[in-house]
């Protein structure tokens, strides 16, 4: 990096630390909701929970009926126990064990061994538990109605139904025969789900958090993605729908027609767990009218977390992918996943797509490229006249600095005209670093040595950890920090030494690509090779602009310039040089107008 880069850099990571600080949404902004976290327990992880709750209706002669709905996406399994989801499975998506061990078996997004859904309806002094109950099923193509008949003779029908493709499925309640019986203002939906490993880092998947929409004013909000202590979180406010984002899955539960009134939202990491590693859970309430009514009414969601996908499902259901900071999703939205559908395509192999990404990328950013070169090319063109200036007036850095400053005003030199190129393509980088790695695109799909690009390529595991790095070693991690330093030396080349800088500007081309290598280590191996693409066509770019830059007649341009602006006229000074004259007459004129203090003699 050159000393513009590094300039950009502070600067970016300046205003990510205000928008953080003034835009990112508060803890307690939204009331009266309220939060509350603890630090979840070592030796206690999570159970999948039983309901205690008596059962209504009783048979010993019941046989339990199993139904499938499927189409070319998902497989689901109903159960005439309790009317129940018994399995989803998602038919063309692998576990990455399964997915190394070249085995068949598909990703179970629910499981009623292990995971939750049931609705209990307040009767009297007493609670109806849907799960607890036995049902009659029968199936009509795509469709699966449930009917139980309570000890009072009257019944209870649930239905499900799913569209030929897609991963949405529909669930309706009709309890209208009990709306007599039905008492309070509030019945309950227990959601549990004990989140088991399908990705290659488990870390990265126990940052599992539960989102949901605020329907007050729209406001999409979640549980913080904490991977070692419990967060939990208690909503007053109606909610449009609710989530439970896995790294590249996600479940949700959306109410059609009506909303929930409130819910409790918990998320506890099982530290000690290798099978559930996580626990998610949501206690929400729902409006009892809407059962008497017939309006409860839900959709499912159990897919993929694909902003493609998702974004349909519901308002701001596209949020759950997490595709950039709010002010650079223009960026994102509209520049990055639409040519990454389109690369998609045309291209099968991705490692070849990231190659063809970067070429597009770096030819729409090549103006700015080559007017920063222009920039430096100036700057070192300067460069034996600031060391003379340096020369001359010896170690006051505020002197040097002002003489500077003056000698690119006599010749109409902007020197942060290179830096706000580079300035320009930060955002372009930062949308990269955010969007990669929640980008499914990539999942399982292998490049090179690397099996998996949604995850880190590992070529050698370590027999211990280091500290801030890991216990494994990136090689795509590795190229892109050769490259950073290659990219650093050959700018170090043809950058000139800055006066008065705090910062040894050249040291930090090499020092930055280091720390970005410890920071990467475990990002996905997409990412690395992206950046390392990335790096060097920019090498490419400033060798080829090298040989169609003539720095002579530069000189020349700068010489003319100096003549023209001595004389007073016919050269048209930028903005920028004439707020440096008048800054330095100001400067000048409080120097001389300054008068010494003398410390006054004790008597």
């Amino acid at each position: 990096m050159d000393k513009n880069s590094i300039s950009g850099i502070v600067l970016i990571m300046a205003m990510l630390l205000g928008y953080q600080y003034f835009f990112a949404p508060k803890e307690d902004t939204i009331q009266p909701k309220t939060k509350t976290a603890a630090i979840a327990s070592k030796n206690s992880p999570a159970k999948p929970a039983v309901n205690t709750l008596p059962t209504i209706a009783k048979d010993s002669s019941f046989k339990e009926q199993i139904f499938t709905l499927e189409n070319k996406d998902i497989k689901i399994e109903l159960s005439s126990l309790g009317g129940k989801i018994n399995t989803v499975q998602l038919k063309n998506y692998k576990s990455y064990k399964t997915y190394t061990a070249n085995g068949k078996e598909a990703i179970k997004l629910f499981d009623s061994k292990k995971d939750v859904f049931s609705i209990e309806i307040p009767t009297g002094s007493s609670k109806i538990a849907l799960s607890n109950l036995l049902f009659t099923g029968i199936q009509s193509g795509q469709q699966v109605n449930f009917t139980s008949v309570l000890a009072n003779g009257k019944k209870i029908n649930l239905s499900y139904s799913l569209p030929e493709s897609g991963f949405q499925l529909n669930y309706g309640i009709d309890a209208k025969e009990i709306a007599d019986q039905i008492t309070g203002s509030e019945y309950l939906i227990h959601w549990k789900e004990n989140v088991t490993q399908n990705e290659k880092d488990a870390n990265e998947e126990r940052k599992a958090t539960i989102n949901y929409l605020l329907t007050e004013d729209e406001e999409f909000d979640y549980l913080s993605e904490n991977p070692s202590s419990q967060q939990s979180e208690s909503l007053t406010n109606s909610t449009d729908w609710i989530s439970f984002k896995k790294k590249y899955f996600l479940t949700g539960l959306i109410p059609q027609g009506s909303r929930f009134t409130k819910a409790t939202l918990t998320s506890t990491p099982n530290l000690t767990d290798s099978t559930y590693i996580k626990t998610l859970d949501a206690q929400i309430t729902g409006n009892t009218q809407d059962l008497i009514q017939g309006k409860s009414n839900f959709q499912f969601y159990f897919g993929p977390n694909d902003y493609s996908i998702v974004k349909t499902v519901a308002p701001s259901f596209g949020k759950n992918v997490k595709l950039s900071y709010d002010f650079l999703l223009p960026i994102t939205r509209y520049i990055f996943v639409p040519l990454f559908a389109f690369l998609e395509s045309i291209f099968s192999n991705y490692g070849l797509l990231i190659i063809v990404l970067v070429l597009i990328i770096k030819t729409a950013l090549l103006p700015l490229t080559y007017k920063s070169y222009v920039s430096m090319a100036k700057t070192r063109i300067l460069a034996p006249e600031i060391a003379a200036i340096k020369e001359k007036i010896g170690d006051d850095p505020a002197k040097v600095q002002q003489e500077t400053m003056k000698l690119y005003g006599e010749v109409g030199v902007n020197p942060l005209s290179g830096c706000v190129p580079v300035l320009a393509t930060m955002p372009i980088l930062m949308a990269v670093f955010m969007l990669f790695p929640n980008l499914i695109n990539l999942r399982q799909e292998s490049f090179l040595w690397a099996e998996d690009l949604s995850t880190y390529d590992s070529i050698l595991n370590l027999p211990f950890t280091i500290p801030f790095y890991g216990s494994h070693i990136s090689l795509f991690c590795l190229l892109m920090t050769v490259s950073q330093l290659a990219y650093g030396y050959y700018n170090n080349q043809i950058t000139p030494d800055q006066p008065g800088q705090p910062i040894n500007m050249k040291m930090m081309a090499y020092f930055t690509p280091v720390i970005f290598m410890f920071v990467m280590n475990s990002f996905p191996a997409g990412l690395s090779f992206y950046y390392f693409i990335s790096n060097l066509v920019t090498i490419g770019q400033q060798l080829a602009i090298r040989k169609f830059v003539d720095e002579d007649k530069i000189k020349l341009l700068l010489d003319e310039n100096r003549k023209k602006i001595a004389a007073g006229g016919g050269a048209k000074k930028s903005r920028f040089s004439q707020y440096l004259q008048t800054q330095l007459k100001t400067m000048e004129e409080t120097q001389k107008n300054a008068k010494p203090t003398t410390p006054k003699k004790k008597k």
